[in-house]
């Protein structure tokens, strides 16, 4: 295989259960830097809490976050898809009227939140590492990229559920994980995001691997002859891929995969 191009997700992919990163990791990356391969993160993540986590790697790592809408290389900003803000003003109304979720807006410089529940403030701070408690969303002065959903009951069956009937056929809805879903724009997406890369790059899709568990991975799998879904991974993202990893995220099912081509 003559593989350029490596992407993964993080939550329930790269990292375990306990959201951690394999210590083999860092000893892999090397290995694909000297054989010219690119690896690069794809999340619903913020930047910043990416970039926090594999600093020691940050200037060779491509950083693609808030589910494709902002990505990074080398400290370069190469692709923004934000999000008008009358369409956000909408969103935080829809979202505030939903039982049982709270509201993240995410945007470039720092994620945003108006409600102060320890638990919700606990859960976000994992995913954001720039987070701003205020008053009111709608009055925050910054780029949107997206707007998130934290559930405390089962996102795909609430929270999913609510925002699809106010799709209007400009804005994509994904759930990014059991208690989690997202908003932006139809036009992002991750496999939006590798397609930019890859044309930017001159990076075939034969050349790519990717590497992903959940429904807002679906996209990427299109981008990549080389698609793995995890073994833990959502029933859909196993049909959309061409491989299924033999072992899960636990398992360092990412991890073996890589070293079995190097």
């Amino acid at each position: 295989m003559n593989i350029k191009l490596i992407v993964s997700d993080l939550d329930g992919t790269l990292l375990n259960d306990r959201k951690e990163l394999p210590t083999e990791f860092w000893e892999i990356h090397n290995k694909l830097i000297d054989k010219g391969i690119l690896f690069a993160l794809a999340s619903g993540r913020q930047y910043y809490t990416m970039e926090e986590m594999f600093n020691a790697i940050r200037h060779q790592t491509l950083f693609i976050a808030e589910n494709g809408t902002y990505v990074r290389h080398r400290d370069e900003e190469i692709h923004v898809d934000s999000l008008d803000f009358d369409h956000a003003t909408e969103l935080i109304k829809t979202g505030r009227e939903i039982d049982d979720a709270e509201i993240v807006l995410c945007c470039k410089n720092s994620a945003y939140i108006e409600c102060a529940n320890e638990k919700f403030v606990q859960e976000t701070g994992k995913y954001y590492g720039r987070l701003k408690l205020v008053k009111d969303l709608t009055q925050v002065e910054d780029t949107v990229l997206k707007l998130a959903m934290f559930d405390y009951k089962i996102a795909e069956e609430n929270s999913y559920q609510h925002f699809l009937k106010h799709s209007n056929g400009q804005l994509k809805v994904v759930v990014s994980g059991k208690e989690w879903m997202d908003v932006f724009n139809n036009t992002a997406s991750k496999g939006k995001a590798i397609e930019t890369i890859q044309t930017k790059l001159n990076i075939k899709p034969e050349e790519t691997m990717v590497f992903g568990d959940y429904l807002n991975d679906l996209e990427m799998m299109q981008t990549a002859m080389h698609s793995y879904a995890m073994k833990n991974a959502h029933p859909e993202i196993i049909k959309a891929s061409r491989f299924i990893t033999e072992y899960d995220n636990n398992e360092n099912g990412v991890l073996r995969v890589m070293n079995s081509i190097l």
